[in-house]
């Protein structure tokens, strides 16, 4: 017999009724509005019905789809799976750490078809091909993809934002003002630039290339020095996580010299991480030491999200910057501050993504020192992230840290056992998730 689940209910009945004042949100108002919010979001309509509210709440299904479970999430106002009494332990089919990662599941043959589409269409980025229309709404899309992301199902993101890049190309193919055209390209560069993003955090940073290829192009028809920037930081991030740091510091110097806004605090961070990691010390110092002279004002209408460095994120890059020079005070001092910072901005404002990492620069800096009290307390709340936001990135470092949990130097200690196995049950992934039927077939 399934198991009721009762936090379920409880969050739906402690939810006021957006129709009647007074009463809870029934069944069927709680999946309209989750479907709602899931088209605002996402563009994509969604089938969410009462009946299967009541199967969830029976315990009939015990792990939604990911939409839904972002989605009830918001509408019920709370923060993790867990506190829906949803968890994927309960699903049938756990096994060990799935490379995919699950945060890429079903999206792998797209992304290879988008990567080859974005090099095909590089010639016609490279001439100029007018069309006629404002891009207004295009650069709208693009600005609601930034702040979506990491917030929303992955797939609905990177399917919108195709479609940004090829309705910006389509219109180039006809013709309008040279002004226009310019704003064409930037809308086209900006959409290659999340799609080389994306790329990245989904595991495939090789395509991510293909992608920024073209955006570079793009920026330069348009002549957009802070596009540009964000297209080198981007080709940086690409290779920084194929672990060629050398490329990554090339990148970041070459984005320098067009960035004007947030991007040049980025970029000033990133350089000096890269230079750390490929062992140019007194270089990677220096670079610390300019970054941390930066205060880089907005560069004019700046996007949000992983667009955007804001003080918090740069520190988090600095406090990398000191994990890779050996010195984990310094680390523990900035990671530590950078949380404080993601902590008092605005939900709507805050980077999710790189509020992660910096919290396992906390849990890497604690065990450099031997503070196993630290750094499980730095661990928990990566640990509460939903599966469809475990991004590569995210995986990667998660990996370092169990590792660091079974050297030698922790051999017999309960809490570094307590880390590594907290660790490897994050990395245990669903293989093969199933969709659920949306209503009882009986």
């Amino acid at each position: 017999m399934s198991e009721v689940n009762g936090l379920l209910r409880d969050a739906r009945e402690r939810t006021p009724s957006r129709r009647a004042p007074g009463e809870h949100m029934s069944r069927g108002e709680l999946a309209e509005a989750v479907c709602g919010w899931l088209w605002e979001t996402t563009g994509i309509e969604y089938d969410l019905d009462g009946h299967y509210i009541a199967k969830l709440e029976r315990g009939v299904v015990r792990w939604p789809g990911a939409a839904y479970r972002a989605g009830l999430r918001q509408i019920l106002n709370v923060a993790t799976d867990n506190e829906l009494g949803f968890s994927p332990g309960s699903r049938p089919g756990l096994g060990e750490l799935d490379t995919s990662i699950s945060s890429m599941v079903g999206l792998d043959d797209e992304m290879v078809r988008t990567a080859d589409e974005s090099v095909s269409i590089l010639p016609l980025a490279e001439t100029s091909n007018v069309g006629e229309l404002t891009v207004e709404q295009l650069q709208a899309d693009i600005d609601r993809v930034c702040r979506q992301y990491l917030r929303v199902p992955t797939k609905g993101l990177f399917l919108r934002t195709r479609a940004i890049r090829d309705r910006a190309f389509e219109l180039l193919a006809g013709r309008q003002s040279p002004t226009q055209t310019r704003d064409l390209y930037s809308a086209a560069g900006w959409a290659l630039t999340i799609l080389g993003w994306m790329s990245v955090d989904l595991g495939r940073p090789d395509l991510a290339e293909n992608h920024t290829r073209t955006a570079w192009a793009c920026a330069e028809a348009a002549d957009h020095g802070d596009l540009r920037a964000w297209v080198r930081a981007t080709q940086h991030t690409a290779a920084f996580w194929q672990d060629d740091f050398t490329r990554a510091a090339e990148y970041a110097e070459s984005g320098l010299r067009h960035a004007v806004g947030s991007s040049k605090l980025f970029l000033s961070s990133a350089l000096a991480v890269d230079l750390a990691r490929a062992g140019r010390i007194d270089q990677a110092r220096t670079a610390l030491a300019d970054a941390q002279r930066i205060s880089a004002p907005p560069g004019g209408q700046e996007l949000f999200g992983f667009l955007l460095c804001t003080p918090a994120r740069a520190e988090g890059l600095w406090s990398d910057a000191h994990l890779a020079l050996g010195q984990a005070r310094e680390t523990l001092s900035c990671a530590e501050h950078s949380t404080a910072l993601f902590e008092r901005a605005p939900d709507s404002k805050r980077n999710a993504g790189a509020e992660r990492m910096v919290r396992l620069q906390q849990v890497k800096a604690h065990l450099e020192l031997g503070e196993l009290d630290g750094a499980l307390e730095s661990l928990k709340p990566v640990l509460d992230t939903p599966i469809e936001f475990r991004v590569r990135p995210l995986i990667h470092r998660i990996s370092e840290i169990s590792a660091m949990t079974r050297t030698d130097r922790y051999t017999g200690e309960a809490l570094a056992a307590q880390i590594h196995v907290a660790t490897r049950t994050f990395l245990r992934l669903p293989k093969r998730p199933q969709p659920e039927p949306l209503a009882d077939t009986a």
